[in-house]
């Protein structure tokens, strides 16, 4: 298991990307945006969010940092845009923090399967501290 950090830009990921990958000498990030996930027919994407960046991520001097642009009419907050991410293999692990961190906490997504993840879920706990918790076999 790892907590891993995920950083939230406003439309400038791809920009902030680029330049963490000259700064720590990385390898290229592979860049997934809102338009290349599978669409809903019942909502209709936004074009303005058709390129901005949903996830990537860089191995930086052996630690993954993750990346994403918010997504348009999303609140951002600059020094705010943080968030945990709990990355395991190990579903009943991740399934107990998220049944503990949820304690009086506010859970923004349940945990689901996903096109990404086969248990992912998001929630900010008690102490407004925002965490994501994916099920991932690269572990």
């Amino acid at each position: 298991m790892a907590v891993e950090v995920y950083l939230i830009f406003n439309g400038n990921c791809r920009e902030a990307v680029s330049f963490y990958e000259k700064i720590f000498n990385t390898d290229k990030a592979e860049i997934m945006t809102f338009g290349d996930s599978p669409q809903n027919p019942d909502y209709q994407l936004p074009e303005e969010a058709k390129d901005l960046v949903m996830h990537t991520r860089l191995s930086i001097l052996g630690s993954n940092v993750m990346f994403s642009d918010t997504f348009p009419g999303s609140p951002f907050t600059v020094g705010n845009n943080v968030t945990l991410a709990l990355v395991t293999n190990d579903e009943a692990q991740l399934r107990s923090a998220y049944e503990g961190l949820k304690e009086g906490g506010k859970v923004t997504m349940e945990l689901q399967e996903t096109f990404w993840s086969k248990c992912y879920g998001s929630l900010t706990d008690k102490f407004g501290i925002e965490w994501q918790l994916s099920h991932e076999e690269r572990i």
